[in-house]
């Protein structure tokens, strides 16, 4: 059975929506109460069985990769100091298992040449793509439902959620038919459609699990000078070929490429950390109280709804 090992994580991108805060430091670094917002995601690789984490960065990056080595001296002056707890959420950043690699991006190039970057590393062997601004929010994390499904299909998938309309410029949207609640057969994606043009209310989050042939088709791609190698338009050429699957996401989304979604990440997060729960909680509602706005009850309840009992997989169908 083939496993997906690798998981690639394009860290590239210059944050320019968060300056003056991302001039000298990676956007991927902004932290959620107390982690970073990549370590989120890698630790939802790590959950999902992944081991080897493939980080495609640019230049004033090496905070992310600092962040993934070891430090001896923070180590050592915990362990002098008695700190068990801290010392283990330290090394629990990079478990013994994981490996990391980092590959550099030369041009700014968009999403699908970072991938094209991972190739060598990669090799023929089916990889996931997780991008960290969207934080998913999940009992079961987002790629381990992926890769759930991607071990009955073998075959590339997509994620998505359902986005209204007039939103569509801010996403690639598929055309689908459905298979049951979460599954979809991709037909079509484009890339932020206008609402009028959008082919359906299905829009791409940012994790993806990918055959080893998306290479060939990045490499097809040749967009007018000026312009950037889209994952989406390999992916649209993919599907000549071979069946893609849409599969619609069980949990909830921050987009924390944007100053409210981050925001809201934040604020959800922290209403359920143990250590500042409480006290939080409290001056939010009193804050809330303050600008007239209705109460939300206890905000320390916002565990995600468990998910439905997993509907049966319908069979793989071959490409047409």
């Amino acid at each position: 059975m083939i496993k997906v090992r690798k998981a690639v994580f394009p860290v590239a991108g210059l944050g320019t929506r968060f300056l003056p805060a991302t001039k000298a430091s990676p956007k991927e670094m902004l932290p959620v109460v107390d982690k970073p917002l990549i370590q989120y995601a890698v630790e939802e690789a790590v959950a999902a069985g992944v081991t080897e984490m493939i980080f495609v960065t640019g230049r004033g990056k090496r905070a992310i990769e600092d962040h993934f080595d070891k430090s001896y001296e923070i180590e050592c002056e915990l362990k002098a100091r008695g700190k068990a707890a801290l010392l283990e959420c330290v090394q629990r950043i990079k478990p013994a298992n994981v490996e990391c690699f980092f590959v550099r991006q030369p041009e700014p190039l968009g999403l699908g040449h970072a991938v094209l970057c991972a190739q060598k590393i990669v090799g023929d062997e089916p990889f996931a793509v997780l991008l960290a601004d969207d934080l998913l929010d999940a009992t079961t994390p987002v790629l381990a439902q992926m890769l759930e499904r991607f071990d009955h299909y073998h075959c590339s998938m997509v994620a998505v959620e359902e986005i209204e309309r007039q939103d569509s410029r801010s996403y690639g949207v598929v055309d689908a038919r459905r298979w049951d609640e979460h599954m979809f057969r991709m037909t079509r994606i484009v890339e932020k459609p206008a609402p009028a043009a959008a082919p359906s209310t299905l829009g791409v989050v940012g994790r993806y699990v990918l055959m080893p042939r998306i290479f060939e088709h990045l490499r097809r791609l040749r967009p007018a000078p000026g312009d950037e190698i889209q994952l989406s338009d390999a992916i649209q050429s993919m599907l000549v070929d071979e069946q893609v699957l849409a599969y619609r996401i069980n949990g909830k989304r921050f987009d924390c490429g944007s100053k409210i979604g981050y925001l809201q990440a934040m604020v959800e997060f922290a209403l359920r950390h143990p250590e500042v729960r409480d006290e939080f909680g409290a001056w939010l509602r009193e804050r809330v109280g303050d600008l007239g706005g209705p109460g939300r009850g206890d905000l320390r309840d916002v565990e995600p709804e468990p998910p439905a009992d997993p509907t049966p997989l319908p069979e793989p169908e071959t490409a047409a």
